[in-house]
């Protein structure tokens, strides 16, 4: 029996929802190499806009990763901004950090975009007019609320995934995510425990957890498009 055929009776290999990406130069930042099981094609959902001009996440696995995938938007749009024209005052090594994260956050996004395929949710639009990008206080601070809120809802959303594929994907980028959040933190408050707060981690040493509506409420200021999350799956 050939080595490449089915066992008979044994299911068909599902289709790959994140096909191998090593190839891709954003992996170099990203570090997702693997390549991961999914959904199959005929479980796909194609996402249009909502009557009311927004996004409709979708269920499932595909509706989870269209939330990651929403607040990668998010965090790589914010950090575009920051980077296209740093606060007064930056130091050099801010600068560098702040480039860094900003690599991650575009990799992140283009890497849930390519695997969600034609599923994905479109581009959304974003508000930051509360946001001073000259003012250095601005800007960290709305970097840790970003960050703080993406770790906690990667670590609330894992609950919600039944591919393990995707739910080592969301492992991969939420461990970044924390990397990210302890910078901004020591940034902010060098030399000091803030890195790991008692805000963020409790007394069991484990990471803060958000379920997507809480959110969905915390960056709702900052996104123009609404977002409708009502049939994402329930823990």
């Amino acid at each position: 029996m050939p080595t490449n055929q089915n066992v008979a009776g044994s299911p068909p290999p599902s289709q790959n929802l994140f096909p191998d990406l090593r190839r891709r130069s954003f992996l170099k930042y990203a570090g997702v190499s693997v390549a991961l099981a999914a959904t199959t094609l005929a479980t796909r959902q194609l996402f249009g806009a909502n009557a009311a001009g927004g996004v409709d996440l979708g269920s499932g696995d595909i509706g989870v990763l269209n939330y990651a995938y929403a607040l990668e938007q998010l965090e790589a749009e914010f950090y575009t901004k920051v980077t296209g024209s740093y606060y007064s005052g930056i130091s050099s090594q801010e600068r560098s950090l702040l480039s860094d994260i900003h690599a991650h956050e575009v990799a992140h996004r283009q890497f849930l975009k390519g695997a969600l395929g034609s599923a994905a949710i479109a581009a959304l639009e974003f508000n930051f007019s509360s946001v001073n990008f000259h003012d250095r206080q601005s800007v960290l601070t709305t970097a840790r609320t970003f960050e703080d809120t993406g770790v906690a809802a990667y670590n609330g959303a894992g609950q919600l995934l039944r591919d393990p594929g995707h739910l080592l994907a969301a492992g991969k980028i939420v461990s970044v995510e924390a990397r990210h959040a302890a910078t901004i933190r020591e940034i902010l408050a060098p030399h000091s425990t803030a890195f790991a707060g008692d805000d963020v981690v409790d007394a069991f040493g484990l990471g803060a957890v958000k379920a997507p509506g809480d959110v969905l409420k915390v960056v709702a200021p900052f996104v123009r498009t609404p977002i409708n999350a009502s049939n994402l799956p329930k823990a």
